[in-house]
């Protein structure tokens, strides 16, 4: 704010003209201070006398910019005994500007619909049915070279709602697993830990399902401790049989597993076999490392060099450690067809991005698949840095498990937690029924093809508050712009942008409308972001704030900033209307 301006409010707030404020002179200062024009224009269009919204005039408002239908009269009614804090217009039904403005800042006049923050969906489908909050290289907490590694990154991973999560199992001292980044400069952490971590944080966040992901490269006598570990200190937490020890005929839902740590990694021999005893203790199967298994062409590409490879690694599995995988078995992936024909419902395959893309080519078959099974979905190994691939593409597709580096902060985490804001934080999101259906034909790359009819989405980007200055320079002003983001399929990828506001980041005024048509609303994603405007370098980052699109509530609707690194921004917020 201009200090001109800050001066002149303080001036005629110093009623005793003291040169300082006394306690109904801060009151009046901040009140001029904090002064929402745009909020007060839109009271004021409601408001009879321009000094109170009279109950009628407040059923107005929700019927006409909120768009509300169903009983408002009793909503209006519970808004006033909430929001108005004068005992005397409560006694009245009538709802003052300083009411107004509570409901309108509360969660209830979010532009999230404090509906879906809360758990509202269906949690009784199979796991393969859901999008799965999931954590790449989870002990890392930078890049992959030389990074830290700690048990604080399934900490706080586990902490934002994370439910899977990954170790790189290796050989370590005294017989002790170790978990570090292979052949790197990475730091250790012994795998002991990692599981004594996992026991104690898994369902702090969330009582649904945590999927442990195991790239084994221990030897079989460390794989027989790392059974141990998982065996003695998970306890009943850790899922060792099918659910009431009777054979499944499909994947078990969220619901069911309530409280349970699945590992997903390699197993000896089927489901099947484990359950009717077929398996012999001594025997000993196949293991090898994952994201190489990944890695491999279809098998009609492989060459004699690769097929050794996975001959030689044929030897290492011990049957401690397979036992104590049950619902997500790692299998090669050769082809959508083989799947079809010859896959088990609770058999899992992995891919790297790059591969990922390539099936994606075969969009609607890539969808079937994942309606049948989970996939996972992880960073390539050259993004060495840490970033991040853009899971949009993947979850187009139906991927469950898009596994993204939760330490690296950028566009990509912003999705990703925008997407599981919804469904009371817990980790999974329900797929739209089109993706859930064997029997339908989703294809996203050419989604028009299925009927699906077109949505308009019109945004009115009133204004902002006390937006923080990204420039440490003393006295520096922001240029506010606002960029809106729809991230979905192909088809639906727009952004547009505001005008910038010169000099002006405590209260910029903006009243831009912006437009987009949606195809697919179901699977797309609004990102809001503030940037610093420049015309001579990039613009400054300021904060961003994504929802999806479906938890949009219409209506005159405030939200709140999120910072770049994670952090929320209580005070400084955005105010929009949306259609």
């Amino acid at each position: 704010m201009n200090e001109h301006h800050a001066l002149r409010l303080f001036t005629t707030a110093d009623k005793s003209q003291s040169g300082t404020l006394e306690d109904d002179e801060f009151v009046l200062f901040y009140k001029m201070l904090t002064q929402r024009e745009d909020v007060l224009r839109v009271f004021q269009e409601y408001s009879g006398d321009g000094q109170k919204l009279t109950l009628q005039d407040l059923k107005d408002f929700l019927r006409e910019e909120q768009l509300r239908e169903d009983g408002v009269q009793q909503y209006a009614l519970k808004l006033i005994e909430r929001y108005e804090p004068s005992d005397t217009a409560r006694m009245l039904q009538v709802m003052t500007f300083d009411g107004f403005l509570m409901y309108l800042t509360s969660p209830e006049g979010s532009i999230f619909n404090p509906t879906m923050v809360e758990l509202y969906q269906d949690m009784t489908q199979p796991l393969c049915h859901y999008f799965i909050s999931s954590s790449h290289n989870t002990y890392l907490l930078e890049d992959q070279i030389r990074g830290h590694s700690s048990v604080e990154g399934y900490i706080r991973a586990l902490k934002r709602g994370c439910r899977c999560v990954e170790v790189d199992c290796w050989d370590g001292p005294n017989e002790e697993p170790i978990v570090y980044h292979g052949h790197t400069f990475t730091s250790k952490i012994f795998f002991k830990d990692v599981v004594t971590v996992l026991g104690n944080y898994a369902f702090k966040a969330s009582q649904y399902p945590v999927i442990l992901s195991i790239e084994n490269h221990c030897s079989v006598e460390q794989q027989k401790v790392m059974a141990q570990h998982l065996t003695q200190i998970l306890g009943d937490k850790l899922l060792k049989t099918p659910l009431h020890g009777k054979f499944p005929i499909g994947l078990p839902s969220p619901e069911d597993l309530k409280g349970k740590i699945l590992l997903k990694g390699k197993k000896i021999g089927g489901l099947e076999d484990s359950m009717n005893g077929v398996v012999d203790d001594s025997l000993m199967g196949e293991v090898s490392d994952e994201e190489e298994t990944a890695e491999f062409n279809d098998d009609h590409h492989r060459n004699d060099s690769i097929r050794h490879r996975v001959k030689k690694s044929k030897q290492s599995l011990s049957k401690e450690l397979s036992d104590c995988v049950v619902y997500c078995k790692s299998v090669h992936f050769s082809s959508f067809k083989h799947s079809q024909i010859h896959s088990k419902f609770y058999e899992i395959s992995s891919f790297t991005e790059s591969k990922a893309r390539k099936h994606i080519r075969e969009a609607a078959e890539f969808v079937l698949h994942n309606a049948r099974q989970l996939s996972r979905v992880y960073p390539s190994g050259l993004r060495t840095d840490s970033s991040n691939f853009n899971p949009q593409d993947m979850w187009n597709a139906g991927c469950q498990i898009v596994a993204l580096n939760f330490q690296t902060a950028g566009v990509e985490m912003d999705l990703n937690d925008g997407l599981f804001s919804q469904n009371g934080h817990c980790g999974y999101v329900l797929k739209p029924a089109f993706m859930r259906n064997i029997d339908e034909r989703f294809d996203p790359e050419n989604p028009q093809n299925g009927g699906y009819k077109p949505l308009s989405l019109s945004i009115q980007v009133i204004s902002g508050q006390q937006l923080p200055k990204v420039n440490i320079k003393e006295g520096s002003i922001i240029d506010p712009l606002v960029r809106v983001e729809i991230h979905g399929v192909p088809l639906d990828q727009a952004k547009q942008e505001t005008r910038y506001i010169d000099n002006n980041g405590f209260n910029p005024v903006w009243y831009d409308t912006l437009q987009f048509t949606i195809h697919v609303p179901e699977l797309a994603l609004v990102r809001f972001v503030v940037e610093d405007y420049d015309k001579t370098s990039k613009n400054d980052f300021v904060g961003q704030f994504t929802l999806p699109f479906t938890c949009i509530q219409p209506g005159t609707s405030p939200f709140h900033q999120m910072h770049q690194k994670f952090n929320f921004l209580l005070i400084p917020s955005m105010f929009c209307s949306s259609l």
